[in-house]
């Protein structure tokens, strides 16, 4: 199978929603898509997701890393590729650094919980945290894909967040839900209240029961 224009525009359209809805700034962020067995899609350096073209996005090789056309793919591509070789079952990486998620994670402690809504359990499930660790580094990339391999989501330490998805949709939900639990949590000022552990444990429940009933 080779790499489609409609491949490259679908990935492009993802990057820009991805901007629309407010978890990149500028350059920030990095996204990266598994068309087939052979080809993974990633966001290339330095550009800006909202602004991104065709003509701009990497084209690697799944199984190696290696690049197949001219563009350079973002610094990060080592987790991508770390990510997505670890999680059969899921196509697309994305790294963000949404605002209110983005605060916690520059902050001490984390929270004990991020359940506050029904949709961080059902869709996400506990979330996963890595230390700080230099952007670009072989020690950021074995710790995200580490931590990946049990986890929808995880913090990075005063960097940003990753979450993976079947498709571009399931990834930019759990996002967006996860900054609305982070935005719930600033504005209750210490008096936001998670759910109960039983209900979390109810929706995380559910939540297997559904993807056992899609396969």
């Amino acid at each position: 199978m080779t790499v489609s224009d409609e491949h490259l525009q679908a990935f492009v359209a993802a990057a820009n929603r991805v901007a629309a809805h407010g978890l990149v700034r500028c350059s920030s962020g990095n996204l990266s898509w598994r068309v087939d067995e052979e080809h993974v899609l990633v966001t290339p350096t330095r550009t800006w997701m909202a602004d991104l073209s065709v003509d701009q996005v990497a084209v690697c090789r799944w199984a190696d890393g290696a690049v197949v056309n001219d563009s350079i793919p973002s610094v990060e591509a080592g987790f991508h590729l770390g990510v997505l070789r670890a999680r059969a079952d899921v196509r697309v990486v994305l790294h963000h650094q949404s605002p209110c998620a983005t605060t916690i994670a520059c902050c001490e402690p984390p929270p004990l919980s991020y359940d506050l809504i029904p949709e961080i359990p059902f869709y996400i499930g506990p979330i996963g945290e890595v230390p700080y660790l230099p952007p670009g580094s072989q020690e950021l990339a074995d710790a995200v894909t580490q931590a990946m391999e049990d986890h929808e989501l995880v913090q990075l330490r005063n960097h940003g967040q990753v979450v993976v998805g079947v498709d571009f949709n399931d990834a930019i939900q759990k996002a967006c839900f996860f900054e609305l639990a982070c935005d719930v949590l600033l504005r209750g000022g210490g008096e936001a209240r998670p759910m109960s552990e039983a209900d979390s444990a109810a929706l995380r429940s559910a939540s297997r029961s559904r993807r056992a009933n899609a396969v």
